[in-house]
């Protein structure tokens, strides 16, 4: 067995490289290294959707059980099997837990509800939620690793993390204080405008503005979110089963995702350059 995350995926790659031509190379990587940074949550997204078509009300444990038995189950495999390394699984309950504690207060505030019974639940929330955050900051992280990203020019750290912190408060105080997301939004602008993300494919250095790819990624999480809400896992306030998610969310997963970067950030300081990079100097 590899001894490290990296020698497995260094494995897996040798091996698909030495079976593709040349110019599939690079398109193939690319999409097989997003597919495999966001395995533990398509893993939930599995869950969610077999356990909604499988599903027998009668059946003694609850769908929402079981979810979170899948969760725990899956991490447990894959630090076994060293497909997630520690500082990842460290990163996704820097992430995971914050989520739990926002869920707790926008169910309660009325925003969306889980509408399935479940023994493993607190306040109104089944506990197999914490994990799909987390399984948003296990991707952040598994990007920059398999992508060997790094982030230039960034701005100063304790700038960014304090625009982190003025999101995930705004997200409580809105309901109580005017709302000042549009102040995040210009302050995200005016901190990352500048940043880009280097990224390699194949030995070869590509790069796109970290703004860009925060507002794809929100789209990416909308998305899932849909699938959430078909399978009535969850619905927002007035929704139906079946209806599409309001793009009105997405900028809220936009904000939500720079707290996310902000946690998992702590554990991958060496991806943030203060200075512009170049490719001669990847």
């Amino acid at each position: 067995m590899p001894h490290t995350t990296r020698d497995l995926e260094r494995l897996l790659g040798d091996m698909v490289r030495a079976r593709l031509p040349q110019r599939w190379r690079e398109p193939v990587l690319f999409v097989l290294k997003h597919l495999w940074a966001g395995v533990y949550g398509g893993i939930l997204l599995v869950a969610m959707t077999l356990t909604r078509i499988l599903w027998n009300s009668d059946w003694p444990v609850a769908r929402y059980d079981v979810l979170l038995a899948v969760a725990v189950l899956a991490l447990a495999a894959f630090l076994w099997t060293r497909v997630e390394s520690v500082p990842e699984a460290r990163a996704m309950a820097l992430f995971g837990l914050p989520g739990l504690g926002m869920e707790w207060f926008k169910v309660g505030a009325g925003n969306w509800s889980y509408p399935e019974p479940g023994h493993l639940v607190l306040f109104d929330v089944p506990l197999f939620v914490g994990f799909m955050y987390a399984a948003v900051a296990s991707c952040i992280l598994r990007m920059i690793r398999l992508f060997d990203m790094r982030f230039a020019p960034f701005p100063p750290f304790a700038a960014s993390v304090g625009l982190a912190a003025l999101i995930y408060v705004n997200f409580f105080t809105s309901h109580m204080l005017p709302d000042i997301r549009i102040a995040l939004f210009a302050g995200s602008v005016a901190l990352f405008w500048r940043t880009r993300i280097w990224f390699r494919v194949a030995g070869r250095d590509y790069w796109m503005p970290m703004l860009l790819s925060t507002v794809l990624s929100a789209l990416g999480i909308w998305l899932a979110e849909n699938l959430g809400t078909l399978t009535g896992t969850w619905l927002y306030d007035g929704q139906s089963p079946g209806e599409k998610v309001s793009l009105a969310t997405l900028g809220s997963w936009y904000l939500f995702l720079l707290v996310a970067f902000s946690a998992v950030s702590t554990q991958c300081r060496h991806a943030l350059s203060r200075q512009p990079v170049r490719r001669r100097q990847r």
